[in-house]
């Protein structure tokens, strides 16, 4: 959509509705989301990402959208998800606030065990024309853990930060609107949370369940029904903001299938192959595969059932190892991985300005390149990935970057030409 040139590209007052949707991806996720998220408010004019007409997330993009609705600046998310310090009024969220062994639901399975056991011998032994051991003990299956990690210090945590001064978790007391996305595990239907009819549940709550990936994480209980994870349904469900009327749509998907023959150079930590990475590489792989091509689909899709909105797109390059191999557990990866996110975006924003100035002037938005260009801006204290090249090196670089630019700039006027 965001393609289109025919429109006007002087930038008016906005007065279109402009929503904000973010995809799942764990906690690498949300982090990579708050990156580029900071990255957008440093370098937009005109628009205040804790002020938009409509926030959508799924599973991990929950929490964030969440937290943007109540009023809390990416860069103040940050310093919760990343780099909290002492002192601070925040109490920091590490990645151990999602890896905690799910002890209730393990208890409740182990407790089932001894009646499933008694009742597959009884099986077994009552039916000697059935004398199939795998069939009498198949329903020993009951008593395995629906998830691993317990998802109940999500809820805990977030609805302790709601419940500060000028924040709510009640979807009816939000000053914007939020939608926060699940699956009905019962019927597979995707449930919106903060829809009529489903605000009356606890932001928190909501949240815990859009994130809520099967496998990981038990299914979350809400009035007799269990909910799981959004994005078993969609990977954006852009398609709740452009219902609600919005024009433009700023999206963010963190998760992308990666491509090793892409990339320039070797990662410190990719293996020479994927397969050589085991199941987690393979069933990474797998799942980033699926999501980012049933997200092409929706957005083909969106194309055509909107044809007078825009979705401007963010999310890593295919051959971005930082991402795919970043150690969520790991204090300085998570530093690493906001401040490679924050300077991934302003690059590509400098790279497509000339495709994303346009359509952001139709919504009165306009790019700061003073901020785009400025090397000495960044997301996360201390971080410094190389020293500022000076002379003659300098010199070089800001050629090829005004080389690289004029090559970009001539292939989009050929491209608009034809």
């Amino acid at each position: 959509m965001s393609e289109r040139q025919q429109k006007p590209q002087q930038p008016t007052a906005r007065r279109e509705k402009v929503a904000l949707a973010l995809a799942g991806g764990g906690p690498l996720g949300a982090m990579y989301e708050v990156g580029t998220l900071a990255a957008l408010a440093d370098c937009l004019d005109g628009i205040d990402l804790n002020d938009l007409d409509a926030y959508v997330g799924v599973s991990a993009g929950a929490l964030v959208a969440a937290a943007l609705a109540n009023g809390i600046p990416p860069r103040e998310m940050c310093r919760i998800f990343i780099e909290t310090t002492p002192g601070e009024k925040e109490r920091p969220l590490p990645p151990g606030v999602f890896m905690r062994p799910a002890y209730a639901e393990f208890g409740r399975r182990l407790a089932s065990l001894p009646p499933l056991v008694a009742g597959a011998v009884w099986h077994y032994l009552t039916h000697p024309d059935q004398r199939s051991a795998l069939a009498a003990f198949q329903r020993l299956t009951r008593a395995l853990p629906t998830g691993i990690f317990d998802g109940s210090q999500m809820d805990a945590r977030f609805a302790e930060a709601f419940s500060k001064p000028g924040r709510t978790n009640d979807f009816r007391k939000l000053p914007r609107r939020l939608y926060l996305v699940a699956a009905d595990l019962e019927t597979g239907n995707a449930v919106k949370f903060g829809t009529p009819g489903w605000d009356h549940v606890p932001i928190s709550k909501a949240m815990q369940a859009s994130a809520a990936l099967p496998g990981l994480y038990p299914p979350v209980e809400i009035g007799g029904r269990y909910y799981v994870d959004g994005a078993l349904k969609k990977t954006l469900h852009a398609s709740v903001a452009l219902e609600q009327g919005a024009k433009l749509v700023l999206a963010i998907n963190p998760l992308v299938p990666y491509d090793s023959d892409l990339a320039a150079t070797p990662h410190a930590h990719a293996p020479r192959r994927l397969i050589e990475g085991g199941l987690p590489a393979v069933l990474s792989q797998t799942f980033r595969s699926i999501i980012r091509s049933r997200m092409q689909s929706g957005l083909a899709r969106y194309e055509v059932e909107y044809p007078d909105a825009d979705i401007v797109l963010f999310e890593p390059n295919r051959d971005d190892a930082e991402v795919f191999f970043t150690n969520i557990f790991s204090y300085a990866s998570r530093r690493r991985l906001g401040e490679h996110a924050y300077q991934k975006t302003r690059k590509e924003l400098f790279e497509r300005r000339h495709e994303l100035g346009p359509v952001l002037a139709r919504h009165g938005i306009r790019l700061k390149l003073d901020a785009v260009t400025d090397p000495a801006r960044h997301l996360v204290r201390g971080m410094r990935r190389h020293a500022e090249p000076r002379g003659a090196m300098a010199v070089k670089r800001r050629l090829e970057h005004t080389l690289g630019d004029l090559e970009r700039w001539l292939k989009h006027q050929s491209a608009r030409a034809a």
